[in-house]
């Protein structure tokens, strides 16, 4: 059984250094970061990492980095991606000190680059969003690094792309774009979507999709999809905890752990934290309708 605290394995060992360093200091003291420091360096992030923080990195090593397709590391060090590569880094970093034995007892954290990392385990090890975690708790006296074999990407798409492609949303994208909401929905946002899958709107009757879909009931659909949307980033422990959220259609819809699991409203969350560049999705297996949405046209 995979023991909660991982130890450093003697090829790491000489990772470890005093608490009087910085992240930076402590993975430019070790080799195995070399690729790492000069992407940081690239991407004018060592002035960071070498502030006060706290943070926890989960730190690529080398071996990592080549395995990225031949030609990336040096395409992402050019000045004229910089952007790209801070996007990168980013979503290797969390604010906050984040020993090995949390990372193994929840579900995942924000990265500082906004977007969401699953935290994993089996009889195997630890997984961060797919890395395996193969050292941890360097501490260093800003914070604390912890060893991954890949380089954790964050997505590139947008939350109506990251819809379309997942196949379980068909219908929530043509009624988005029916409303005229697809564009804002692929604006940099950032958003929070409660996401009702293609048999959650099944169970309104393929009339009634019919009806919400034509022009003239354009409005009331922009309301009714709006009532799944919230401003900002909402990962799911944030959600939880709060309680409850206001949805753009200035709506409240409580959130609360059941004995049926976890609610919003009256439908019931089937997955959650699916990252988007612009924002995050949770999924839901009921569309929820506001109750001061008026009469549609039927024709």
């Amino acid at each position: 059984m995979f023991i909660t605290t991982l130890l450093l394995s003697a090829s790491m060992a000489q990772c470890t250094a005093s608490v009087q360093h910085n992240i930076v200091e402590t993975a430019v003291a070790n080799p195995d970061f070399s690729t790492l420091v000069a992407a940081v360096q690239a991407a004018e992030l060592q002035g960071t990492l070498s502030g006060p923080g706290p943070f926890t990195v989960f730190a690529p090593t080398n071996a990592a980095f080549a395995k990225l397709p031949k030609g990336t590391v040096e395409a992402l060090l050019k000045p004229e991606n910089k952007a790209m590569l801070q996007s990168i880094l980013t979503n290797h970093v969390v604010a906050g000190k984040i020993a090995a034995s949390k990372v193994v007892s929840t579900p995942g954290a924000a990265s500082v680059g906004g977007q969401w990392l699953a935290f994993t385990t089996d009889e195997k090890g630890a997984k961060v969003d797919g890395a395996w975690v193969k050292a941890t708790d360097i501490q260093c006296k800003n914070g604390v690094i912890h060893v991954i074999d890949t380089v954790m990407l964050p997505t590139d798409s947008d939350l109506v792309q990251v819809a379309s492609k997942n196949g379980s949303f068909n219908t929530l994208v043509a009624a988005a774009q029916a409303a005229g909401l697809a564009e804002t929905l692929k604006s940099p946002g950032p958003f929070t979507i409660f996401a009702p899958t293609d048999d959650a709107f099944s169970n309104l009757g393929d009339e009634t999709i019919a009806s919400l879909l034509l022009p003239k009931n354009r409005e009331i659909l922009a309301r009714i999809l709006k009532n799944h949307v919230v401003a900002g980033r909402v990962y799911s422990p944030e959600a939880i905890s709060a309680g409850h959220v206001m949805t753009l259609a200035g709506t409240r819809l409580p959130i609360a752990i059941t004995d049926q699991g976890a609610m919003v409203g009256t439908a019931s969350i089937m997955a959650t934290d699916v990252d988007a560049k612009n924002g995050v999705i949770h999924v839901i297996n009921t569309v929820l309708v506001p109750s001061t949405t008026v009469s549609m046209a039927k024709d």
